[in-house]
């Protein structure tokens, strides 16, 4: 499959990617869990579609020592036994933020409580802000069909 867009072939694609870069670099230089952000990244990118994303993402948090066990249980994170409860309400954070589309509501105020009682406002700060960017980092990639299967971690920075 060939994409529709070259990102870094484009002069306002790369330029607006530098810019959502940089805002990505503020989260990643957060107290928020690097093992968090990855799941987040990960769960968000499996509902949205984006093929890209969950490959990068899958492929880094195995890089960093996330276990196969686990990255392989994202997806059905809700009956699995190996996340902690600070990864779970994150999980869950993600999956209503990622699908706002689909409950009236929104984000119901459980799922902030429960956030909220792991993280600090910080934290949940750059989890929010984390969630609202890989959902822009799936619909750029699933518009324009960004290819997936190549990656090799660390390959963007």
């Amino acid at each position: 499959m060939d994409a529709r867009l070259n990102y870094q072939g484009n002069a306002v694609a790369a330029k607006f990617a530098k810019y959502i870069n940089s805002a990505g670099a503020v989260v990643s230089g957060s107290t928020l869990p690097a093992p968090t952000q990855e799941l987040v990244k990960i769960r968000a990118s499996q509902i949205n579609g984006c093929a890209a994303c969950t490959d990068m993402h899958t492929k880094d948090a195995e890089h960093a020592g996330e276990s196969s066990v686990r990255l392989n249980l994202v997806a059905v994170w809700r009956e699995a036994t190996v996340f902690t409860e600070a990864e779970r309400a994150a999980l869950e954070l993600t999956e209503q933020g990622t699908r706002i589309a689909d409950a009236a509501g929104g984000v119901t105020d459980e799922a902030w409580a429960n956030a909220a009682k792991h993280y600090d406002d910080d934290q949940l700060a750059a989890l929010v802000s984390l969630i609202a960017l890989i959902n822009v980092y799936n619909r750029l990639n699933v518009i324009t069909r960004q290819p997936a299967g190549d990656y090799k971690p660390g390959q963007w920075g």
